[in-house]
C-alpha cells in the first residue's frame, strides 16, 4: 500500500498484522435526489471462498448488507457509478445464485465507468494478477454505460478522469448544500497517502 516506502517508516503511520495486513474500507457512498438513487462504489462483493476470505481478512458484510441497514432495496438503486473495475471496487455488482452463477445486485441500474477502464479490464491490463475478475465484468455487460473524459452522469453529479492507480480511473464529484464534494477512489486510498511518497507499489501511473 505505500510502494517503495520502507515499512519501517509507514509502520509509524499504521499497524500492520502477522501477516502485513492494514486495516482498509471499502466505502461505498449512496446519494439520492428527487427520487433517484446513485450508488457510487459496491466494495468487495461476497462472491469469495473461504480461503480467499482468509487472504484478504474479509469481513462478512457486502453493500447489500449495508443498503439493507439503510432499509434500501438494491433494485432501487438507479445508477452506480464506479472510480475503476477492481475487486474491491467492483465486486459487489453481482452475487452467486443458488446455482452458483453470477447474477446482478442492481438489475435497474445503469454502471458508468470510462471507456478505457472497461477496455483495461476485459483484457485485465494491470500490475495485479487477478484484480480485474470476469465474474463481476460479464453480467454487466448490457448495463454498462461508457464514458470518454468528463461527463454529467446526472444534473450535479459528474465524473472526471483521475488516471493514476489505473489508467482509466475516474474521480466522483457532485453538489450539496456546502459545496462540491469530490470522491476520489484509489487516488488518495487512506489518509496516509496525501504526500508524493506515498503511492501505492501498484499504481499504474504513480507519480
Amino acid at each position: 500500500m505505500f510502494g517503495v516506502v520502507p515499512k519501517a517508516l509507514w509502520s509509524r503511520l499504521v499497524d500492520p498484522d502477522a501477516s502485513n495486513r492494514i486495516p482498509l474500507q471499502t466505502n461505498c457512498l449512496l446519494l439520492e435526489r428527487d427520487g433517484v438513487r446513485v450508488l457510487v462504489e459496491t466494495g468487495c462483493g461476497d462472491k469469495w471462498s473461504d480461503k480467499e476470505r482468509s487472504i484478504y481478512a474479509l469481513e462478512s458484510r457486502s453493500i447489500l448488507d449495508a443498503l439493507a441497514e439503510q432499509q434500501v432495496d438494491p433494485e432501487s438503486i438507479d445508477h452506480v457509478v464506479l472510480t475503476h473495475l477492481h475487486f474491491d471496487h467492483a465486486g459487489g455488482l453481482t452475487r452467486l445464485d443458488d446455482a452458483g452463477e453470477p447474477v446482478l445486485n442492481f438489475p435497474h441500474a445503469s454502471v458508468h465507468v470510462q471507456q478505457q477502464e472497461w477496455e483495461d479490464a476485459l483484457s485485465n491490463r494491470s500490475t495485479m494478477r487477478g484484480t480485474y475478475l470476469r465474474t463481476h465484468l460479464d453480467p454487466i455487460s448490457d448495463c454498462v454505460v461508457r464514458h470518454d473524459g468528463d461527463a454529467d452522469v446526472l444534473p450535479g453529479l459528474r465524473i472526471q478522469p483521475m488516471p493514476g492507480h489505473t489508467w482509466g480511473q475516474q474521480a466522483v464529484c457532485f453538489d450539496d448544500d456546502e459545496g462540491t464534494v469530490c470522491f476520489p477512489g484509489d487516488v488518495m486510498p487512506t489518509r496516509n497517502h496525501m504526500g508524493a511518497a506515498y503511492s501505492m507499489g501498484y499504481d499504474m501511473l504513480p507519480f
